[in-house]
């Protein structure tokens, strides 16, 4: 690009459009890809070059100038900034904003782009010479030098050879290589992971395959394969997992096979971490990235197998801002690399259950634990011949003290944090509300709260009812850490550990505390989702579910897939060692022990669960049989929100291939002192659908009121709460 040339720049603005720069005066060459520090307003941002600007006949608007060039070569390659120019079009979001996400913090604010340089001790010329001469005395120098001369840039030097060696010339400081990989051999594969591997190796470039294999039979196994498989043809792999509490035993099993090719990836990490990881991979210096969502937007050099495991998982998903879903710009990336992906999951989506079913993915299974061992088969409880005290029923305390003084270790799942969801009063049924959201006010006793789990206000619990006066305030209902305090009464002695985030705030927490349940030096887990999917604690003998019943009558139409999803995977954690102390069982309290969709997953397991679910979808025009997007808009009170959107229908194109549903109220209408309510668009078609956004949100950013209210576009929801 020569100086009188224009070029086109994405700055992390909520703005559509890309921004026009000349170059800067010093004549520094400008490409794609490359950072630049620019004017904006009365501030200065630092956006990326995306393209030279287009001539525009008869334009005479006087542009700025770049004020500084941060690269000498583009930071990430072409393929990265295609694949963020695809997402930015059909997630409807700015791209100076999707390069934002995309980019590590310290790259977004302007450091350096270079990978650092490690330093190491080589072998001179002259220390090769000399090698032959040395005195008999000098075994240490020896070694050293030996070690070197054989490539081993590793070799531990203690600090007195090292000088001597150097002011001899004998060694000298040199640019480390990169990290080699270091394969360890790995377990025999029993038939069935071997029959699978060869069905997952079929074909070559592009091809998605679902792995559906139940817990405990050796996925992740078959990912250190494939893995192998890539790494041996010169290419790299990117395996993705759906939170940051199952990135470290992942993690761990990638480096203890394949060496330091390995990085990870996810926001449990410092800044300086993540960077360096970002700029390994584009350097190929790292073969291997483990890491969460985020990861997907790592500048691979080249990229040819991507594994999404646990794939149905909604953490995949972002929910606020950019709102991309991880597994699907995985798809996106693989096929542009021409690499093979690999779905990986016990309980499969019904969009991946759907794309399998019409041959558009390579549908493997993996019925067999490697343990030799059967899932245990789920028994309810019901609780309304059972009672409940502080969430546990007899039958199930009785199992816990059965399974204990066994030797096993039992499993305790709730989904709900604090220790109880509802404070209410006895004498007048005043129940404590959030002051800015349609919720009740959770109680977190251990640290003496009331706290609204949506908008994260926080007071004081009162010592009367603010309506009536009356000193008997109740807990009611069941949290984690109601369950975590009846167990500490029911069971002195034994080790009791919560797993939640209320309880687990600092970085390596949740690995030290996993690490003594393996030791079996906890006895009792209490936990919510962090702990239903991909751990293996191999004395877990007895898993308990507090409560099943809260997604069986769910205004969300997601709501029972999940429920077969979760209970599926936190059933799958008992048993799954074949020297496990006694025969494992998992045991589910309920008031709906008839309930069809309940009765009908324990009696024909998840996958029967699902084909009903992706009929019943179907005929109510649902995904995966349907594509969604959802306009929310936000506003001080519900007149102006319903006036905003009303406005937006009197712009909405004239098309017969998408369907307006709405204006409806959220179902939650007023969540942090603002009303909220929504457009559902749905649509057969997904390419009539991208049209109709891209015709239509232009024209609703251009009303009256879009600027002094809060509006966003959700492609593909994940959840319409």
């Amino acid at each position: 690009m020569n100086r009188a040339d224009r070029v086109a720049v994405a700055l992390p603005v909520p703005l559509p459009q890309l921004f026009d720069y000349h170059p800067p005066e010093d004549g520094s060459p400008v490409q794609p890809g490359m950072r630049v520090a620019v004017p904006f307003g009365n501030r200065s941002l630092i956006g990326l070059v995306v393209a030279a600007a287009p001539h525009i006949a008869g334009d005479e608007r006087q542009y700025k100038r770049i004020q500084r060039v941060l690269d000498a070569h583009p930071v990430a390659p072409a393929d990265w900034l295609e694949a963020l120019q695809w997402a930015a079009g059909y997630y409807q979001h700015p791209l100076g904003e999707v390069v934002a996400a995309a980019l590590p913090a310290g790259l977004r604010e302007g450091r350096s782009a270079e990978l650092p340089r490690k330093t190491a001790l080589g072998l001179t010329d002259l220390g090769r010479s000399a090698m032959p001469n040395l005195p008999a005395r000098s075994q240490r120098l020896r070694a050293a030098m030996q070690a070197l001369a054989a490539g081993d840039t590793t070799a531990k030097i203690d600090a007195a050879t090292r000088r001597r060696g150097l002011q001899a010339g004998w060694l000298a400081e040199i640019i480390a290589p990169p990290p080699q990989m270091q394969l360890a051999q790995g377990p025999a594969l029993t038939p069935a992971q071997a029959q699978t591997l060869t069905a997952l190796q079929t074909g070559s470039g592009f091809a998605v395959s679902l792995l559906e294999g139940v817990t405990g039979s050796g996925k992740t196994e078959l990912y250190l394969r494939l893995a192998e498989q890539a790494l041996a043809a010169g290419r790299q792999a990117l395996i993705l997992c759906p939170e940051i509490g199952l990135t470290p035993q992942l993690t761990q099993r990638f480096v203890a096979r394949f060496g330091p090719v390995v990085a990870g990836f996810h926001s449990g990490m410092g800044d300086a971490a993540r960077n360096h990881a970002w700029l390994a991979i584009r350097e190929g210096h790292a073969r291997i990235l483990v890491g969460t969502r985020s990861a997907v937007f790592a500048p691979f050099c080249d990229l040819g197998l991507v594994i999404v495991d646990e794939e149905h998982d909604a953490s995949y998903k972002q929910q606020e801002g950019f709102r991309y879903h991880a597994r699907d710009l995985a798809l996106v990336r693989a096929k542009a690399a021409d690499a093979r992906v690999v779905l990986g999951s016990a309980t499969p989506a019904l969009e991946t259950l759907a794309n399998a079913k019409a041959g558009r993915y390579h549908h493997v299974r993996l019925s067999e634990r490697i343990a030799g061992t059967s899932p245990p088969v789920p028994q309810l409880i019901d609780v309304n011949v059972h009672p409940v005290q502080h969430g546990l029923s007899e039958p199930l305390a009785a199992a816990i003290d059965r399974h204990l003084t066994a030797g096993g270790q039992a499993l305790l799942f709730i989904n709900r944090r604090g220790y109880a969801p509802t404070l209410l009063c006895d004498t007048c049924h005043w129940i404590a509300p959030c002051p800015h959201c349609d919720a009740r006010l959770n109680l977190h006793r251990g640290e003496g709260a009331l706290r609204c789990h949506h908008c994260g206000y926080a007071s004081r619990p009162p010592r009367e009812c603010p309506s009536c006066g009356g000193k008997k305030l109740i807990p009611v209902g069941e949290g984690a850490e109601r369950v975590e305090e009846a167990l500490k009464n029911r069971f002195p002695g034994k080790r009791i550990e919560r797993f939640d985030t209320d309880r687990l705030r600092a970085a390596g927490q949740l690995e030290a505390l996993l690490d003594d349940v393996r030791e079996r030096r906890v006895d009792v887990l209490v936990g919510t989702q962090m702990l239903a999917k991909g751990h293996d604690f191999p004395a877990l003998s007895l898993v308990g579910v507090v409560n099943a019943d809260q997604a069986l009558f769910s205004s969300d139409f997601r709501a029972l897939e999940r429920l077969g999803q979760l209970l599926t995977q936190v059933a799958g954690r008992a048993g799954r060692s074949a020297t496990a102390p006694i025969a494992p069982e998992v045991l589910i309290q309920t008031r709906e022990p008839k309930h069809p969709s309940l009765t009908a997953l324990l009696r024909d397991g998840y996958a029967a669960l699902a084909e009903t679910l992706l009929r019943e979808r179907a005929d109510a025009g649902l995904p995966p049989s349907a594509h969604l997007a959802l306009l929310r808009v936000e506003a001080p009170s519900r007149a102006k929100a319903d006036a905003f959107l009303l406005d937006a229908k009197a712009v909405f194109p004239n098309t017969h291939r998408v369907q307006l549903l709405g204006p409806a109220p959220a179902p939650m209408e007023r969540r942090d002192g603002r009303a909220r309510a929504q457009f559902l668009l749905s649509s057969t078609a997904r390419p009539a659908m991208q049209r109709v956004l891209a015709a239509w949100l232009p024209a609703v950013a251009a009303l009256p009121g879009a600027k002094a209210l809060r509006w966003s576009i959700d492609v593909d929801p994940v959840d319409l709460f």
